[in-house]
């Protein structure tokens, strides 16, 4: 038993300080990714707190406000158009208890006058524009703003479709493959290899475990971005539906082995931009970034600019 000690021992001495080591200079052993784009000012839903969620409107007062990139979700209507939209069902948005995939894109209904902002609860916004809009015209609209497009369903027509409309509009390297269901973004990357893609969830699990491994730096990771909640706003400005994170014990835990500001380092080393949703204040934001956050997404645009500006001019 002592010598099997005296052999494993300096062993795990020598992994542990290697690891530590390549933790801090990952550039030892991997390349760093080279994305067209590099954001710090990411607008959730396209700035949902500002106009209503997801509409035209909504990315356009964004990109006024000088975001870098715009966050969105889309779903396939019954005739084959892609439309910008958080949910499938439109009863939170609309009133209407109706799927977009059950719909044709002219019968699709109009958003509600005021829309409670889902990260900052007894918020509401509004706006002139009630419609929803295309994925096609937002590329039109930008055609240089790089788009994060998370994908819900998998659903192979709706995959391809977004394919086809980055491939025509030649956005392939400031379009991002979002989804947190692994299966869905398997099936994302096989359709469009070409566009960088962000961590799903199984993948972000594994990332944790090999950072707490000491494995990390020496695993390739073929992902570009890292997008995750900020646990503090977690039953404080966004009440979840699910039971175990209305639990303060649970959400604190979960800020303590996500947040770690080595681990968001060594990923920006690597290339890999670190985005932490939603901030809506600048206590938010201001935590989001001295954890080690490359971005910040927010349905606040004018508020993250604000705070942008005043950091920027105090550095």
């Amino acid at each position: 038993m002592s010598s099997f000690l005296y052999f494993i021992l300096p062993a795990l001495g020598g992994y542990a300080l290697t690891s530590v080591y390549l933790l801090k200079n990952p550039l030892i052993l991997h390349r760093r990714k080279r994305t067209a784009f590099y954001s710090t000012h990411i607008s959730h839903r396209g700035g949902c707190g500002e106009r209503i969620e997801s509409t035209m409107e909504a990315f356009t007062n964004a990109v006024e406000q000088g975001t870098h990139m715009l966050e969105m979700d889309c779903h396939l209507t019954h005739d084959g158009h892609v439309v910008v939209s958080h949910d499938e069902n439109l009863l939170r948005q609309t009133g209407h208890d109706v799927t977009i995939s059950s719909l044709k894109l002219q019968d699709l209904p109009v958003y509600k006058e005021r829309l409670e902002v889902t990260f900052y609860e007894g918020r509401y916004s509004s706006g002139a524009d009630r419609k929803f809009a295309l994925l096609e015209d937002v590329f039109r609209k930008f055609p240089e703003m790089p788009v994060s497009v998370e994908i819900k369903e998998n659903n192979h027509q709706l995959i391809e479709k977004v394919s086809d409309l980055v491939k025509h509009y030649n956005r392939e390297e400031i379009t991002v493959w979002a989804s947190v269901n692994s299966s869905i973004m398997k099936e994302c990357c096989k359709t469009n290899g070409s566009m960088p893609f962000s961590f799903t969830m199984n993948r972000g699990v594994l990332l944790l475990l090999l950072f707490y491994s000491g494995l990390l730096p020496f695993v390739p990771l073929e992902e570009s971005l890292l997008q995750f909640y900020l646990p503090r706003i977690i039953n404080r400005t966004f009440i979840p539906e699910n039971r175990i994170l209305k639990n303060r014990l649970v959400v604190s835990l979960l800020e303590k082995v996500t947040m770690r500001k080595s681990l968001f380092k060594h990923l920006a080393a690597r290339g890999i931009q670190v985005h932490l949703f939603v901030c809506n204040e600048d206590e938010d934001i201001k935590a989001a970034f001295e954890v080690g956050a490359t971005g910040v997404m927010s349905d606040y645009p004018s508020v993250l600019t604000s705070y942008l500006c005043r950091n920027r001019s105090q550095d």
